[in-house]
């Protein structure tokens, strides 16, 4: 049963009273401690990390000894975000944000192509304009690792429980989820969330409805429309696209495996191979794009909604030499790609199989297929 005094607690981001302890927690835990040498000592050989850890972990206590809240630790995580941004991007450009108030709550409805690095791009963003950063929607199914879960709940991350099973129950989650959002935006916050469960592993942008009705039960015990329930929300489209993908070799060769096999069964850990890849894998261009707040007439439904989204997401989208060089590589027969971008993407996948080079190409061309 849920706490009365705090009806959200297991889902909801820790507040700034948690932020403390949760810290004392991964600043004890060895994996926490590992993974951060692995990742920003790489020059020290493998057998000598180990031997690191206690003068880490000081240094780690010794900057987060004045973290005292969420925006602190958000303050702390800026220079280490900078710093991945600029190893593994050449450019990140901004559109559309102009166009909105910061003082005002948005539901920023998302296309989904990075598992960490969407909502990563979007509160960075926020966070460089000047902007409160958002709450983050993310799937229970990512957080069976209590150090993952601290540390994205550390960071304004929010817990949708996909595991449920039997449908009572998971509409009362359900239920929960869409009042802890509602009651997020009354308060002031804004809220990302993708417009559909898991990334969208083909390119192609196509909001859930299921995801929309979601976010509309709350609207049910004030006996609200679907219109009106939504429009409290104050949602904007938000189109976020990358260049390169580094997981595009992933994500094409469990498509491959769905349409031949009928079936993909996931490695252990593969979702944080996914989240570390798509973290330091080269990414080239990326381009965050804000939309337009949905009308009254977009929010007559949640298929017009579902349609008025996916119209923003795709004119939104920006169009760089590699989809081109993918539509060529899809219709050319014999010879070398003309493109500097298509020798690139040949190259990425020369030990691929066929039928995975085609999903590829197929990915990386799908925004000018789409249209």
């Amino acid at each position: 049963m849920p706490d009365l005094n705090d009806p959200y607690a297991d889902i909801r981001p820790y507040s700034d009273h948690e932020v403390a302890p949760v810290l004392q927690r991964l600043l004890h835990s060895p994996r926490v401690v590992d993974a951060v040498i692995n990742h920003r000592l790489t020059a020290v050989h493998a057998w000598q990390r180990p031997l690191l850890r206690p003068w880490l972990r000081r240094r780690l206590a010794q900057q987060l000894k004045n973290t005292a809240s969420v925006a602190d630790f958000q303050q702390w995580l800026e220079p280490q975000i900078e710093r991945l941004l600029l190893a593994t991007t050449t450019e990140v450009e901004v559109r559309g944000l102009e166009q909105l108030q910061p003082n005002k709550a948005y539901t920023w409805i998302s296309n989904h192509r990075d598992i960490a690095m969407d909502p990563t791009f979007v509160n960075f963003t926020l966070h460089r304009a000047g902007w409160p950063t958002s709450r983050i929607a993310i799937g229970d199914n990512l957080l069976s690792d209590p150090d993952v879960a601290d540390i994205m709940r550390l960071n304004k991350s929010f817990v949708v429980k996909r595991t449920v099973s039997g449908r009572r129950e998971k509409l009362q989650e359900l239920t929960r989820l869409s009042q802890f959002i509602a009651q997020s935006n009354q308060q002031g916050h804004s809220v990302w969330i993708a417009q559909r469960e898991g990334r969208a592993k083909d390119n192609r942008d196509l909001t859930d409805t299921a995801v929309l009705k979601m976010l509309s039960l709350y609207g049910r015990a004030e006996k609200l429309s679907f219109t009106d329930a939504m429009a409290a929300l104050n949602p904007v489209p938000v189109c976020i696209y990358y260049e390169w993908d580094p997981c595009d070799v992933l994500k094409a060769r469990e498509l491959v495996a769905l349409s031949e096999q009928g079936e993909y069964h996931k490695q252990d850990h593969e979702d944080m191979h996914s989240i570390i890849q798509g973290l330091t894998g080269f990414k080239g261009k990326v381009c965050v794009s804000f939309g337009q707040p949905l009308t009254s007439q977009d929010l007559a439904s949640a298929e017009y909604m579902a349609e008025a989204i996916d119209r923003q997401i795709l004119d939104m989208t920006p169009v760089y030499d590699v989809q081109h060089a993918a539509v060529a590589l899809l219709d050319r027969n014999q010879g070398e790609p003309a493109s500097e971008a298509g020798k690139v993407l040949q190259a990425r996948v020369a030990q691929e199989s066929a039928e995975v080079r085609r999903r590829v190409w197929q990915t990386y061309a799908a925004p000018l297929l789409n249209y």
